[in-house]
């Protein structure tokens, strides 16, 4: 495996870090990897490109008017991934789950569904089990926590992973701005319902938007849970999750709420979107564990995803390799392998 090689000032221009054939590629990209299919029109939608307003490519996503404060953020050297090479930045943008843009057809490719979708101004709502309900705006969050970059692995249910440089600030430091009361044991998180700029939303109608995930409060307070408001560098493009979303490294990808618009502090175990569909394939834990296979594939391997047309098929790790971070939070979870088991 190959090894990270990471220039000190990587923050460069994007025609100096990949080329123009790599930036247009990305069907042949996804088709190559054999991870979806391609797909230019969806049931009930025209053509997913063409329309006025539509993004000429995946990173041209990045609302113009998204806070760039604190741009370049330094690196946190306590989160490095040195076993893994970096995903190349037009990979993690063009190759992404997002219902709220597109429920069928070629489900991977967001970027050019993105184009109506308006991220800024942004705000969010604070509400349940609090001292006092409060309304964050996006642009004063980012000032008042600051941000930091942490290089984290990412993990998703369909065994497929990439390794990604995130910008943003510890859940912890905004769960303390929020000011649960004690009794508060789980925190929620309910993502934008916008359907006349998602197209996914719209035409989705089996689906109970907005999304929903939850944690528990320790995982919440957990320091490797994040909340990313940018990456490699930028900020976060429309199909990776704009304004903000949730990172937690050691759960799988669909934990991570993107675009965030309200916070509700609960004393109890809420349902959660991916687990009231699918309660037999879908647990509230969703932590990453090779021993516990979903009941449709292996959770033992992933294709982790490098750049344009290359993959390498890696074993997957307890906990997405964070066990001497969050282990101790799980002292039930399996370390040796189990059938039929879903938390």
């Amino acid at each position: 495996m190959a090894h990270i090689h990471l220039r000190p000032d990587w923050h460069i221009a994007e025609r100096d870090a990949t080329t123009e054939n790599a930036y247009r590629s990305r069907r042949r990209f996804i088709r190559q990897l054999g991870l979806g299919g391609i797909a230019a029109t969806t049931l009930g939608m025209g053509s997913v490109s063409g329309a006025a307003g539509d993004p000429d490519g995946p990173l041209d996503t990045i609302p113009d008017n998204a806070p760039r404060t604190g741009l370049p953020a330094t690196r946190n050297a306590d989160y490095v991934v040195p076993e893994r090479p970096l995903t190349s930045r037009i990979a993690a943008s063009s190759y992404n789950n997002y219902y709220e843009f597109i429920s069928q057809g070629d489900l991977k490719t967001v970027w050019p569904l993105t184009g109506d979708y308006n991220p800024f101004p942004h705000t969010i709502d604070v509400r349940g089990l609090v001292q006092e309900k409060k309304t964050f705006d996006v642009d004063a969050l980012i000032a008042l926590l600051g941000i930091e970059e942490r290089l984290c692995r990412f993990r998703c249910v369909e065994a497929w992973s990439m390794t990604i440089p995130w910008i943003g600030f510890p859940l912890a430091k905004l769960i303390a701005e929020c000011a649960p009361l004690s009794r508060a044991t789980h925190v929620r998180f309910y993502s934008v319902d916008r359907p006349k700029e998602m197209p996914g939303i719209r035409n989705a109608r089996w689906f109970d938007f907005p999304y929903y995930e939850a944690l528990r409060m320790d995982e919440a307070t957990s320091e490797l849970a994040f909340v990313a408001t940018g990456m490699y560098g930028e900020p976060l493009p429309k199909q990776n999750g704009s304004p903000l979303r949730l990172v937690l490294p050691w759960k799988y990808g669909y934990k991570g709420a993107k675009a965030i618009s309200r916070i509700e502090f609960v004393d109890k175990q809420p349902p959660t979107f991916w687990q009231d569909l699918f309660p037999n394939e879908y647990g509230f834990l969703s932590n990453v564990n090779p021993n516990l296979p979903h009941p449709r594939w292996s959770q033992a391997q992933e294709r982790h995803i490098l750049e344009e047309e290359r993959l390498e098929r890696i074993p997957t790790q307890l906990f997405n390799g964070y066990a001497d971070i969050v282990g101790h939070l799980y002292p039930d979870e399996p370390t040796e392998f189990q059938r039929g088991v879903v938390r």
